[in-house]
């Protein structure tokens, strides 16, 4: 029973305790393409699929092929090409050097001194050979120099815009503890089932939950906050993947943890949830979504241009359905605005 923010009811003659998101409209229609209430956390990419796992190919990647047929028209020898290897080559040297230096003062701890030590004499072997293949850039090694601006732009842009819509949406979220004091206090018209609300706050009341209390005026029997983080880690121990706390007697918060090389499975994670004492049903649960639809602030805290590519970098997000692998049958997605 899938429904999409054009199915939601616009009225109904229960009565709910007033709550309400300001600053944040409904989308009447639906049809929103951007950021997610699942969203990524601030300074990540936008949500994709490990290459490979997802099937990815030239044919789904067309611009892939779009952009080594320019490649090769563009420099059209393999000695202009060699010189783009060359800068590419030694200056991924550099930057490897200058990263292992970070690593070992930051990540072991090192003192500045033993890591300068250990990193310098190698870093200034790679700098002799960036030094000596610069003389290269007007030969083509400027392509590399200008992917690479591209990419530090472009990552620069995402995680900027991350911090200043996470900013912005905190300051209309409702603490999530403050919400179900308010429910307690005058509860709705309950509805036999489990309701998941996707968010990554686990201590504000998700967006979802607030335009479902809002719009449907009804909460289900049992509500679960779920939150998915990103582990440093390549895998995790399925005995670490779930943390299950009791909030109320009606909601629960849900942390699920995924490894970077694994393709996260809701479901799947939350079938493990059961071992915990949690009683979890996918034929009699609902999963709500908040699709968020990012417009141009006329007061941005970016340039009108960074506004706009961050805009558009929120449309190359995944689908949050798709990607966590939830049945495209038990979700609901509610439709929201925000300007940034």
């Amino acid at each position: 029973m899938g429904v999409s923010g054009r199915e939601l009811p616009r009225s109904y003659t229960r009565s709910m305790p007033p709550v309400d998101t300001p600053g944040v409209a409904l989308a009447d229609d639906g049809t929103v393409d951007e950021v997610r209430e699942a969203r990524p956390r601030d300074g990540e990419t936008p949500t994709r699929r490990p290459w490979g796992q997802a099937g990815e190919t030239l044919r789904t990647r067309p611009w892939l092929l779009i952009g080594v047929l320019l490649l090769v028209f563009l420099f059209r020898s393999s000695s202009a090409l060699a010189s783009a290897y060359g800068i590419a080559v030694t200056g991924t040297m550099v930057v490897t050097s200058m990263l292992a230096f970070v690593a070992i003062w930051k990540v072991w701890r090192w003192s500045a001194v033993a890591a300068a030590c250990i990193i310098g004499p190698f870093l200034l072997i790679d700098l002799t050979f960036l030094s000596a293949n610069m003389l290269k850039i007007f030969e083509g090694g400027w392509m590399p120099l200008a992917l690479g601006s591209m990419v530090m732009l472009i990552m620069y842009t995402w995680r900027r815009g991350s911090r200043i819509l996470s900013e912005k949406t905190r300051r209309l979220e409702l603490p999530l503890a403050d919400l179900i004091r308010i429910l307690e206090k005058k509860p709705p018209i309950r509805v036999p089932g489990t309701a998941i609300f996707l968010t990554s706050d686990p201590l504000s009341a998700p967006t979802a939950l607030l335009h479902s209390l809002k719009h449907y005026k009804v909460l289900h029997e049992r509500n679960a906050i779920l939150t998915i983080e990103s582990s440093p880690l390549p895998r995790v121990d399925p005995a670490d993947r779930v943390h299950l706390e009791a909030i109320s007697d009606t909601f629960s918060r849900i942390v699920l943890r995924f490894g970077f090389m694994e393709t996260p499975n809701v479901p799947q994670a939350l079938a493990i949830a059961r071992k915990l004492g949690w009683n979890f049903d996918i034929m009699s649960t609902t999963f709500f979504l908040s699709r968020r639809t990012l417009r141009p602030a006329e007061a941005s805290n970016m340039p009108h241009w960074q506004d706009r590519l961050f805009i558009a970098l929120g449309r190359t997000a995944n689908d949050a359905t798709d990607y966590f692998q939830i049945p495209t049958g038990r979700v609901v997605e509610v439709g929201t605005q925000v300007k940034v």
